[in-house]
C-alpha cells in the first residue's frame, strides 16, 4: 500500500458533507478546490463496459507485443516522467533496434533489471539491458559526450555489456560543457519568467544548431578543422554573456578532451539512417523510444515552457531519417495522474498538502535533475489533444497503483471559459490557459492495494471502471497498465 491514506479527493459540491469510512478509518484531509475549477455531474459508476475492454489472460502480454507493427514508437502523454522506459525496456525483448530520435540528457528513464536492480538511463536508449538489442542514437539528438561515457562505464561496471550494441549518428549535434553553463545564464536572465530547464545545455545545443554553427558527431573526425569550429563558439558565448570566461589556453584544453572523446566514439559512430533503412528493407522490427512528452513539444507544447525539440510522432521521422510510411503502433505512456516539472501551466494541479502526499506516493522527483515534480489530477482535456495530434493505436497507463488509497478520484476531463463556454481544443495561449476552469469528474476510488494484481479482471470493479472512462473519453484503448515499478508488475489489456 501506498502512503496515501490521507489525502482526499475533491468533493463534487463543494457543501458536501463528510463520509464515513468506519472504524479504522481517520478522518480524510480536504483539499482545498483550486481556483480553476468548476464542478460537474458525478457519475458515481459506469455500468457498461467500454466496448474498448478486453480481459486479461495469461497470453495477452505475448499477444500484445508481437501484433505491433515492424516500427513501433513509444511517447510521451504529458509533460514528461510517464515511464516510457519500463515499457520500452519490456518491449525491446521483441524488438532488433530500439532507437532514440530527439532530446538529450534531459531524458531521465529509469529501469529494472531482472534481478529488480534500478538504471537511469538519460542518453542510452532504454533497450540496453536486453542483451539482443542494438541501441541507436539518432540524428535527432543531441549529445554530450562526458555524460553519454559516464552511463556506458556505469552499465558495463554492472555487467550489462556496451559493446558494438550503441551506434551514435554521424549527424548528432555534440552538446558541450559550456551549453549547459549558457542554460544556466540563460535562466538567470529570465529572472522570475524563466522556463525551469533541467539546465543540462539542451536548448543552446539546439540554438546553435538551428543556426547553423553548431558542431556534429562527424566533426570529430576532422580535428584539422575542430579547433576553428569551436572558437566560433565558444567567442560568440563570451560576446554574448560577461561572465563566461574564454580564452586561448580554455580553448586548447576543449580541444585536447575531444581528441581524446574522438578516439574513444569512433567505434560507436556510424550513419544510421543508412542502418535504420537497412534494418526496415531487412524486416527488423525497430522500437523508437521518446524523450519528455508531447506537452513540451516546442510546436505543441505550453510554449515557452517546453523542450526545443519534437517529442511528438513528427520526431520520429526527422530524428531518424525514416519515411512516415513505414511508421506503424505508436503507444502513449500516461500516468493515472499527471505530474510536470519545472514552470508552465499545469490546469489540473493539485496544491498544498495533497499535492506533497501524492508526490511522495508515487516518488515524483526527476530521474535527472532530483527535483520535485508538480502533482495533480489526470488531465482528459490534454490526453485528448495528445492522441490527436500522435494518433496513438493504445495507451500506457502507469502508476494506476499509486491512486490506490484514495476514496475518490478525479477526472479533468474539459476546460471552460470563464464564462462557462466550453472550449474545444487545448490553448496555446499561455493566458487563456492560466485563466481556464477545469471540469471535473469524481470516480470512486478502490481503497485495496493492486501492487500484485497481474490480469485485468483480477483488478478491483472501481480501478476498472476508472480505466474504461479514460478509454471511453479520449477513444483509444489502454493495452498496458503499470501497477508498479518492476518488470513485471504490468497488465495487459
Amino acid at each position: 500500500m501506498n502512503n496515501l491514506s490521507s489525502l482526499r479527493a475533491l468533493d463534487s459540491s463543494p457543501l458536501a458533507s463528510p463520509r464515513s469510512f468506519g472504524p479504522h478509518h481517520h478522518r480524510p484531509i480536504l483539499l482545498q478546490r483550486p481556483r480553476n475549477a468548476v464542478v460537474c455531474s458525478v457519475k458515481p459508476s459506469i455500468a457498461t463496459p467500454s466496448p474498448l475492454s478486453v480481459d486479461g489472460s495469461p497470453n495477452q502480454g505475448i499477444n500484445r507485443i508481437e501484433s505491433l507493427t515492424q516500427v513501433s514508437g513509444v511517447l510521451g502523454c504529458q509533460w514528461g516522467d510517464e515511464g516510457k522506459g519500463k515499457l520500452v525496456d519490456i518491449l525491446a525483448q521483441h524488438f532488433d533496434i530500439v532507437a532514440r530520435c530527439q532530446g538529450g540528457a534531459n531524458a531521465g528513464h529509469t529501469i529494472y533489471n531482472a534481478e529488480g536492480k534500478k538504471f537511469a538511463l538519460h542518453l542510452v536508449p532504454s533497450g540496453i539491458l536486453n542483451e539482443e538489442t542494438l541501441c541507436v542514437i539518432g540524428n535527432g539528438v543531441v549529445v554530450h559526450l562526458p555524460g553519454l561515457f559516464k552511463e556506458i562505464d556505469g552499465l558495463q561496471s554492472n555487467g550489462v555489456s556496451c559493446k558494438g550494441r550503441i551506434l551514435v549518428s554521424d549527424r548528432a549535434h555534440l552538446l558541450f560543457d559550456f551549453h549547459q553553463v549558457v542554460d544556466g545564464l540563460r535562466e538567470s536572465e529570465l529572472a522570475k519568467s524563466f522556463i525551469g530547464t533541467t539546465k543540462r545545455g539542451i536548448g543552446p545545443c539546439y540554438s546553435n544548431k538551428v543556426i547553423r554553427n553548431g558542431i556534429r558527431v562527424s566533426d570529430l573526425r576532422h580535428m584539422d578543422t575542430f579547433p576553428q569550429k569551436l572558437d566560433l563558439l565558444l567567442s560568440d558565448v563570451a560576446s554574448r554573456f560577461r561572465g563566461f570566461e574564454y580564452g586561448p589556453h580554455v580553448l586548447k584544453e576543449e580541444v585536447e578532451k575531444y581528441k581524446r572523446f574522438a578516439e574513444r566514439l569512433e567505434p560507436f559512430i556510424a550513419d544510421t539512417v543508412l542502418v535504420v533503412n537497412e534494418a526496415i528493407s531487412e524486416k527488423k522490427k525497430i522500437l523508437v523510444e521518446g524523450g519528455q512528452a508531447t506537452m513540451l513539444d516546442i510546436d505543441f507544447g505550453t510554449y515557452p515552457f517546453v523542450t526545443s525539440s519534437s517529442p511528438s510522432a513528427g520526431g520520429i521521422c526527422t530524428g531518424l531519417g525514416i519515411a512516415p510510411r513505414v511508421l506503424g503502433d505508436l503507444v502513449g505512456v500516461v500516468k493515472a495522474y499527471t505530474t510536470r516539472v519545472g514552470s508552465g501551466p499545469f490546469p489540473t494541479e493539485i496544491l498544498g498538502h495533497g499535492g506533497d502526499l501524492l508526490r511522495f506516493a508515487g516518488q515524483e522527483f526527476g530521474t535527472t535533475t532530483g527535483r520535485p515534480r508538480r502533482c495533480g489530477w489526470l488531465d482528459i482535456a490534454a490526453l485528448k489533444y495528445c492522441c490527436q495530434i500522435n494518433g496513438f493505436s493504445s495507451l500506457n497507463l502507469t502508476k494506476l497503483d499509486v491512486l490506490s488509497d484514495l476514496p475518490e478520484i478525479q477526472l479533468g476531463v474539459a476546460y471552460k471559459q470563464i464564462d462557462g463556454t466550453q472550449i474545444k481544443s487545448f490553448p496555446a495561449d499561455l493566458r487563456d490557459l492560466e485563466q481556464l476552469k477545469v471540469e471535473y469528474e469524481v470516480l470512486p476510488g478502490w481503497k485495496t492495494d493492486i501492487s500484485s494484481v497481474r490480469n485485468y479482471s483480477d483488478l478491483p470493479k472501481a480501478a476498472r471502471q476508472y480505466v474504461e472512462r479514460i478509454e471511453e473519453l479520449v477513444g483509444v484503448p489502454v493495452h498496458y497498465i503499470g501497477v508498479g515499478p518492476g518488470r513485471d508488475a504490468l497488465i495487459y489489456k
